[in-house]
């Protein structure tokens, strides 16, 4: 097992205004959600002075925002004056586990094809996860559904255990060792103790998730698959589409979807070549030249984008597009929630949950 490591909550404070010398510090920023009375978290740079905040659970922009940005270039320009906005090292503070094994997606998508994205190869390279335990949920989030638990296992460089009065600190890479080798005089050996109480903290929290969970009789992560196959063609898809306003929310928010269409944009003499972010939700998404549109109604986008998740990706990845954030439930102003569409799916089917 390799080290960990404790830090007080003051000595962390101290290392964060440190850490914003060299990198540019992305962290969340409380933000009152007025609707759902929740306190929800929203990312920002931290300037001078700014004290760390710690977030309970996820924020409300998807990872992904860091990485490709809602509009982007399409390409590398290779001259100093055009690379340097790509090469800042950053770190992230507050990413929690759902959005850790979300973004395998965006990994496989954009580093994994045929052709790799070097703005999000260059991107992912100089950015540092420092990641953090939940200590608790949201209404909507159900990561335990899709065998996700709410601590990091992987895909973090180091992540952040609360204590009472500090946080354990686990390396999970690389980058994540060296960095506690850098700034070593904050940290000490983790106690036997602190261990313990890092894993009962951890326990709690998950039986308090499952029962949460247990009155909604979410499907099972086996049987998704099976639904797309065997429930194509049922009225679930139409049912749902009714409250569908097509506005791309449950796209944009979501930390796994990652469409885009190209554009031109003239900057003097130039014809700079652009990525924006497309929405299968949209009418004209699968619409080609000649004028033909295989998703022309709103309830086949709908089950497009169903299929992606729970059909394309658990046969090319081996996981399906969804991590139990939530998002897509909290944006969507027609009230389409993925667990709902999910289970009558199962119910019509009649397959167990």
């Amino acid at each position: 097992m390799h080290q960990i490591y404790y830090i007080e909550s003051n000595q962390l404070n101290i290392l964060f205004q440190k850490l914003k010398k060299d990198y540019r510090v992305f962290s969340p920023v409380i933000k009152e959600n007025n609707a759902t009375k929740e306190t929800d978290y929203s990312y920002g740079e931290s300037t001078e002075n700014e004290p760390f905040v710690f977030n309970p659970y996820r924020t409300v922009e998807p990872l992904k925002t860091f990485f490709t940005p809602p509009l982007d270039k399409a390409v590398e320009y290779f001259n100093q004056d055009e690379s340097t906005e790509y090469l800042p090292k950053i770190i992230i503070f507050g990413v929690k586990s759902c959005d850790i094994v979300g973004h395998k997606v965006q990994d496989f998508v954009f580093l994994e094809g045929v052709e790799v994205d070097s703005l999000y190869r260059l991107r992912r390279e100089n950015t540092i996860f420092i990641s953090s335990d939940c200590t608790d949920f949201k209404e909507v989030c159900h990561c335990l559904a899709w065998e996700i638990l709410p601590h990091p296992t992987e895909g973090f460089d180091l992540n952040l255990s609360p204590l009472n009065e500090g946080y354990l600190v686990e390396a999970g890479s690389k980058k994540g060792e060296e960095l506690i080798q850098q700034y070593k005089e904050f940290f000490v050996i983790a106690k036997d103790t602190q261990l313990t109480a890092r894993k009962v903290k951890r326990e709690n929290l998950i039986e308090r998730l499952k029962k949460h969970l247990l009155p909604q009789h979410l499907v099972s992560k086996d049987i998704v698959q099976r639904l797309m196959k065997e429930g194509y063609n049922l009225d679930t898809w139409q049912q749902f589409m009714l409250t569908c306003v097509e506005c791309g929310g449950c796209n944009f928010i979501c930390d796994t979807c990652h469409c885009f269409l190209l554009a031109d944009k003239k900057e003097g003499n130039i014809n700079k070549k652009l990525k924006a972010w497309d929405a299968c939700l949209y009418a004209n998404y699968a619409k080609v030249a000649g004028g033909a549109n295989p998703l022309k109604t709103r309830t086949r986008r709908l089950r497009f984008r169903f299929t992606k998740k729970f059909d394309f990706f658990i046969d090319n990845l081996g996981m399906p597009a969804c991590c139990g954030c939530g998002r897509c439930i909290e944006v969507c102003p027609g009230k389409i929630d993925i667990r709902e569409v999910l289970k009558d799916l199962a119910k019509k089917l009649n397959i167990k949950t």
